[in-house]
């Protein structure tokens, strides 16, 4: 397949874009900025792609830049589906990278994909807009939205939160200041977040959500006990009432059925990593920065 990748340079971009080469896949970076709307008309006509993963988008929640959410995450999408449709040869799939935060507070324990929304900042709301916009495109592109839950692994930038703990732990700080720790999250690694946008690109059915999740989630606390275990490192816990959010979602764990079928229907499995040896691969990458020169 020859996949257009948006936020190429990010993340997961850069992860994807490992994991799709390594499975035979060409992939095109796109270059040009998703709200100049020539630009990247002229960068997707030339590109010409059969599939696109739209990976870009601004990963910190916590943003205090409220208005680019909606800037990237709904108008900056438009543009680029507004794009594809200029194409003379349409991709076979476009998959659109939404967030498991348009749930808010679930009433379930694991997430359907079908239950009403309930996004609660605008991070989240971002998302739900754009996925309502994606819907207009549905009819003319074959579109499909994915839901990830909380993922993390080496590379991920020390302002968030699984990146702050390893780092603390690597560099063996006596003590480290947190919100909540009761908050229950998945922790998955962004190699199963990756295989499963590809399986999703090759089989996902259009028009359809599917969460990519495992539905096994932890709180911080674990995490830390996991990270104490993995490293003798007895870390003093202070709670920063500063770190703690006014609203907060307390639950984030998704029901990974839909997805799990399709995986089965194709003979495919997705490679997931407990969260003892994603851990364990960015405390290696961790300290190995800490020696680089």
């Amino acid at each position: 397949m020859k996949i257009l990748v948006t936020g190429a340079r990010g993340f997961t971009g850069i992860h994807f874009i490992e994991t799709a080469r390594e499975l035979g896949h060409e992939t095109i970076s796109l270059a040009a900025n998703l709200n100049d709307a020539r630009a990247l008309e002229k960068e997707v006509l030339a590109a010409a792609p059969e599939m696109v993963a739209h990976l870009a988008g601004i990963s910190f929640v916590a943003s205090k830049d409220e208005e680019a959410f909606y800037r990237v995450h709904a108008l900056g999408t438009s543009s680029l589906l507004n794009a594809l449709l200029k194409l003379p040869i349409k991709p076979k799939k476009v998959l659109l990278a939404s967030s498991a935060t348009v749930y808010g507070n679930s009433p379930n324990p694991f997430s359907v994909e079908d239950q009403e929304l309930k996004p609660i900042d605008h991070y989240a709301i971002s998302k739900v807009a754009m996925e309502e916009m994606a819907k207009t495109f549905m009819d003319r592109l074959p579109i499909i939205i994915a839901r990830p839950f909380n993922y993390t692994g080496h590379g991920q930038k020390g302002n968030f939160l699984i990146p702050k703990f390893v780092r603390h732990f690597a560099e063996q700080i006596p003590f480290i200041e947190l919100g909540n720790l009761e908050v229950e999250r998945e922790f998955n690694d962004v190699e199963m977040i990756c295989s499963a946008y590809l399986a999703l690109l090759q089989f996902g059915v259009a028009s359809q959500t599917y969460n990519v999740s495992t539905g096994n989630a932890r709180s911080l606390k674990q995490v830390m006990r996991t990270l104490i275990e993995l490293t003798g490192h007895p870390i003093d816990i202070k709670i920063n009432p500063d770190f703690v959010r006014a609203s907060e979602v307390h639950r984030m764990c998704g029901n990974p059925s839909k997805l799990m079928a399709l995986m089965q229907e194709h003979g495919l499995t997705l490679p997931i990593p407990t969260l003892e040896e994603t851990l364990t691969r960015m405390l290696i990458g961790a300290k190995g920065n800490i020696i680089q020169p």
